[in-house]
């Protein structure tokens, strides 16, 4: 048990990003100016593999590694948090319903009426939904309305966006919070957290497609006139770059990530002078030297093939014509030198690097795209603050929880 006292309050908020690299957990307190950043905590993460969970001793152990860092550096005791999940699991879709109102004056409980007929649509037993998303309502023929509530009509139609995922990974990423003594305030997309953090409002209203590049998936979400449009997963990131350049270079995983992180850069164009770079060798070999433009002609083909991947998915999304803003990258590999300008020149649009704003408290700390996800996670929080909805009293019973807390997602919203 921690010595620390529990800081009591609603102003506390807590952050877990399950990552296929890393569990990082943030703290953040909100203020009358703001949210602040007060603790951080960051543990590798070796039980995590493309987003899924696959071995809960080993994700328990570095969750409660990175609770007891953020623990200290706060000056509190965290007892409860929000969740990301992620993984090639994750299924996206838009969907419409319509309703009669009565009284011929919207109410919300006509509106909660339009979002369920949405919503109804026939779904795997081993699948759940974990958002519904409104993006715009239409009050007989007037359309693009935001909030319809009051407005005087006979027919209410709901457009929203629907993100489902296996019932297993949910319960999954339940169970090891609990297991290392925290309760689950909600479970968050993980790339509608870091477009939380990265982007601007101004971006999601002209268009924008974030690209959170993580270690095992890199995570897609479309924002078309500030609703979410299209949510998707590729089941490439960085580790695969780190693969290939111990593969490549005839070297260890932890010395290629290293190496990778130091000296890589996606785009052999940008190189300015071919320094040479120190390899250490496996076993008992001495190290070598290659010039780094070897290490990035290994680095390169793998980028592209990301990014052409997120370049075919946001082409089927058919929303491509609408992103006036461009593309913003975030997540851990997109620190890559040379990433934006290969992505600019794949997918012939904007791109730039995006990373949390809009918080303080430790700014220069969580102001890098390795932290987008928990920080959106936080501001996610802020906006739908809620009670804890996965207690650890409750984990024999899970399946039933998570059924519960998607039925009451919509009072959230409204």
């Amino acid at each position: 048990m921690s010595s620390r006292k529990p800081l009591h309050g609603s102003d506390i908020l807590v952050g877990i990003d399950f990552g296929t690299t890393k569990i990082c957990v943030v703290v953040g307190q909100a203020t009358p100016e703001g949210l602040q950043i007060i603790g951080i905590g960051k543990q590798p993460s070796h039980g995590i593999r493309k987003g899924v969970v696959v071995n809960i001793p080993q994700t328990v152990e570095a969750v409660k590694k990175a609770i007891e860092t953020a623990e200290l550096m706060a000056g509190c005791e965290i007892t409860a948090a929000y969740t990301g999940i992620a993984g090639g699991h994750i299924k996206g879709f838009n969907s419409t319903g319509v309703v009669a109102i009565k009284n011929r004056e919207v109410s919300a409980n006509d509106v909660e009426r339009a979002i369920d007929a949405a919503k109804a649509v026939a779904i795997p037993l081993d699948r759940e939904v974990i958002h519904v998303i409104p993006q715009e309502f239409k009050v007989n023929d007037q359309e693009g309305v935001k909030d319809p509530i009051g407005m005087s009509g006979v027919r209410l139609e709901s457009s929203v966006h629907v993100v489902t995922g296996a019932v297993s990974s949910a319960q999954n990423i339940i169970k090891c919070a609990n297991q290392a003594g925290i309760n689950v305030s909600d479970i968050v997309l993980e790339p509608l957290a870091s477009a939380e953090a990265a982007l601007t409002e101004d971006e999601k209203e002209l268009g924008v497609a974030v690209v959170d590049i993580g270690g095992g998936t890199t995570d897609i979400a479309i924002y078309v006139r500030g609703s979410v449009v299209h949510t998707g997963v590729i089941g490439m990131g960085g580790n695969h770059i780190t693969n290939d350049i111990a593969v490549g270079l005839r070297t260890s995983i932890q010395d290629a990530e290293n190496i990778k992180i130091q000296a890589g850069c996606a785009m052999a164009s940008l190189l300015q002078e071919d320094t040479t770079l120190e390899i250490p060798a496996m076993g008992q070999k001495k190290g070598r030297e290659v010039p780094r433009s070897v290490l990035t002609k290994i680095i390169e083909p793998r980028v592209e093939e990301i990014f052409s991947l997120v370049g075919r998915e946001i082409a089927a999304s058919g929303y491509k014509h609408l992103l006036s803003a461009g593309v913003v990258l975030t997540g851990g590999a997109s620190l890559l030198e040379g990433s934006t300008e290969l992505a600019e020149f794949i997918l012939e649009m904007p791109v730039r690097r995006g990373h949390p704003h809009n918080v303080g408290g430790l700014l220069d700390v969580v102001s890098s795209p390795v932290y987008s996800t928990a920080v959106g996670l936080i501001q996610h929080g802020m906006k739908n603050r809620s009670e804890v909805r996965f207690k650890i009293r409750d984990t024999d019973n899970i399946y039933a929880k998570v059924v519960t807390r998607m039925k009451s997602w919509l009072g959230e919203v409204f």
